[in-house]
């Protein structure tokens, strides 16, 4: 324990020791949370997305939803904060900028919700419930994760989606419609 704190009052020494001459100290860093958006964000634009099955080439929608597309990186990081009374309707897919192990939580959202977390290929790998208000991060169990669709709570049970089943756009594949096939 003593070894740690010597070793924290010099690297803090050294750290003090590393602004240039003349220059002022900067504000110390804020805290995460101070980051964090405030207020939920106004509805974002909506596309028209078919989820279903598909089996040798051809697509059969089951169900269809117009979903909010939290397309920039601030849109993706407020989400659905602070939204309340989230209709079945309500939906908001989030093309995330590269495939990884997605990982949401639901921070400031008043209301549960599900989420699906799709493959690049459009492909539903998982379907989770995201308990309101809990911090803890819901990973995916696989980092080939490319998009996730947030609906109201038990939607995907309620309208008989499952995992396995495919999402596209009124312009084709996910991929083609967000990244022009760009991997």
């Amino acid at each position: 324990m003593k070894l740690f704190n010597l070793s924290a009052v010099l690297l803090a020494a050294l750290l003090a020791g590393c602004s240039q001459a003349g220059e002022q100290n900067p504000a110390p860093p804020q805290p995460v949370e101070n980051s964090l958006p405030t207020h939920a964000q106004p509805k974002l634009p909506t596309m028209k997305i078919f989820l279903g099955t598909e089996h040798d080439n051809l697509f059969r929608p089951v169900e269809t939803l117009y979903a909010e597309l939290a397309l920039t990186p601030m849109q993706q990081e407020t989400g659905m904060m602070f939204r309340t009374n989230i209709q079945d309707s309500d939906a908001m897919l989030f093309p995330l900028p590269v495939t990884q192990r997605a990982s949401f939580w639901m921070m400031n959202c008043p209301e549960s919700i599900s989420a699906a977390y799709i493959t690049p290929d459009g492909v539903i790998a998982e379907i989770h419930h995201l308990e309101k208000n809990d911090t803890n991060a819901v990973l995916a169990a696989t980092d080939n994760i490319r998009y996730v669709l947030e609906t109201s709570d038990g939607w995907f049970t309620r309208h008989n989606v499952a995992v396995g089943m495919a999402v596209r756009t009124e312009k084709g594949s996910l991929m083609e419609t967000f990244f022009h096939n760009q991997p």
